[in-house]
């Protein structure tokens, strides 16, 4: 039980990942009243997050029990080595949220971790097809990812404090958008120049790349949202502010577009495209700036398809895949096969065909899930990415200050929009790029900046709901950090 303070009490210094001694009802209470610790925010808070977590696991257990049932009549040797590594990462990272971000959101850890367990499952599912050995690579590559999620929540403990680096966050987008292509350095794979080989490690910095671009926009749009919400100059029929302050961003974001262009990374590019479009409608609440960045985008793909042949063998291969089955059109029909070969209920775990899907473990793996767990399952996985995207969106309507919004609004963009290209492109609902599911497809890179991107997300949720459980304004980007340190 946490009593109130009696009036002209000494003061208790408030020990980060601990109940605050000030409850966030105080006000309104009686003197003397006592305070349940149930009811102390940061308790409910990290309570349901035990729950979930425990919930999560439950789930990619099981699941990781079936699979090895479905090769073996008895419980697979490697289920205890699996299940011991996940809980203790998953006990590791809560401990963590608790210790350095006691109020954030309780959801957004235990869906990551969710997510992430069962893509360890379906890749493990397709090392059992494929004879390969990429799970064990992938766990690797997890644990990595809450090692930098721990390093984030403990060195950013003002999100604000990132605005003053905009620029530099601008200038590095752009470097890591170009190291693929430095000779020596790059690497081709699956002809895109996307990724960078440094001794024996491998990785695509644009996975990276998209987390500082939001950085970049949230900061310069923070300082100049006023001036670009006042039209002042007329090109043709629209209204745009002042070039001067308008130019920096379209620049910043043409140059990254234009990169990614070059290394045929088109998935990518309406990746950028998207959360650039997004943050700035945000930020000024213009439409003009959406109807520019799909016409854009529209220009764009015409002269591409015009200039590159791969654009036109994507487009090729999405309107008619049978036209060549067994070459440009087979890993896209063998998704559609699986999809429906998995039917309601799905084919069961260990039961479906993976290793005839062409890049099972990254581009596709979304085909993996809906053969083998059906409809239902498939769904269930898509109601994950809605609540992680419901509840950074949440975070970003709820942040009070403009930085917040608009970083927590352009790393939900990212989310979502990156879960829209892979499914639409699996499901044929627009053309097929090499972008990954979150969480979910094989990949380090790709993992490690989704789990660097919900420590950011946790971030500015326990900042906003520090400051209104305190009733104070947040403090401005300018503040000297001795004043902002927590």
């Amino acid at each position: 039980m946490i009593p109130t303070r009696a009036r002209g009490a000494r003061p208790t210094r408030h020990r980060p990942g601990r109940p605050h001694p000030t409850p966030a009802r105080s006000a309104t209470r009686e003197p003397g009243q006592v305070v349940s610790q149930e009811d102390h925010p940061v308790v409910r808070a990290r309570q349901t997050e035990r729950r979930l977590l425990l919930l999560a696991l439950i789930v990619v257990l099981g699941a990781y029990t079936v699979l090895g049932l479905s090769r073996d009549p008895r419980i697979p040797s490697g289920t205890f080595v699996f299940g011991g590594a996940l809980v203790a990462l998953a006990v590791f990272a809560h401990l963590v949220v608790r210790r350095f971000a006691p109020l954030a959101d309780p959801v957004l850890l235990p869906l990551g971790l969710l997510l992430n367990g069962l893509g360890l499952v379906l890749v493990r599912r397709v090392d059992f097809a494929e004879g390969s050995d990429l799970a064990v690579s992938q766990t690797t590559w997890t644990v990595v990812g809450i090692g930098l999620f721990t390093a984030v929540l403990v060195l950013v403990r003002q999100y604000r404090r990132l605005a003053r680096y905009s620029y530099t966050a601008g200038l590095l987008t752009i470097l890591l958008l170009l190291l693929p292509l430095v000779p020596r350095l790059g690497m081709e794979v699956n002809g895109a120049q996307l990724w960078v080989r440094v001794g024996p490690l491998t990785f695509q910095p644009g996975e990276v790349a998209k987390l500082t671009l939001v950085v970049f926009l949230a900061g310069y749009l923070d300082r100049k949202r006023a001036l670009l919400s006042v039209a002042t100059q007329r090109v043709g029929p629209l209204l745009l502010p002042p070039m001067r302050h308008l130019a920096p961003v379209l620049a910043g974001v043409g140059i990254a577009l234009g990169i990614l262009v070059m290394q045929r990374d088109l998935g990518s590019a309406l990746l950028l495209l998207g959360v650039f479009v997004t943050v700035l409608y945000i930020a000024t609440g213009r439409l003009a700036y959406p109807a520019i960045g799909m016409a854009t985008f529209g220009v764009g793909v015409v002269v591409m398809y015009q200039l590159f042949d791969h654009v036109q063998r994507r487009f090729s291969i999405w309107l008619d895949p049978w036209a060549d089955p067994t070459d440009a059109g087979f890993q896209i029909l063998q998704s559609l096969f699986a999809l429906g070969t998995g039917g309601l209920t799905g084919a069961g775990l260990g039961l479906g065909r993976p290793d005839d899907i062409p890049f099972a473990a990254t581009d596709v793996i979304f085909a993996v899930l809906g053969e083998e767990l059906g409809l239902l399952g498939a769904t269930a996985v898509l109601v994950a990415y809605l609540l992680l995207v419901a509840r950074g969106y949440r975070i970003a309507l709820t942040a009070r200050d403009e930085v917040g919004t608009l970083l927590a609004a352009g790393l939900t963009t990212i989310l979502g929009l990156q879960v829209f290209i892979i499914v639409g492109g699996v499901t044929r609902l627009i053309p097929l790029t090499g972008i990954t599911l979150p969480f979910v497809s094989y990949g380090g890179s790709s993992l490690v900046s989704n789990y660097v991107l919900l420590a950011l997300l946790l971030r500015v949720s326990h900042e906003e709901r520090r400051a209104a459980h305190h009733g104070t304004a947040p403090p401005s980007p300018d503040v000297d950090a001795a004043e902002m340190s927590s």
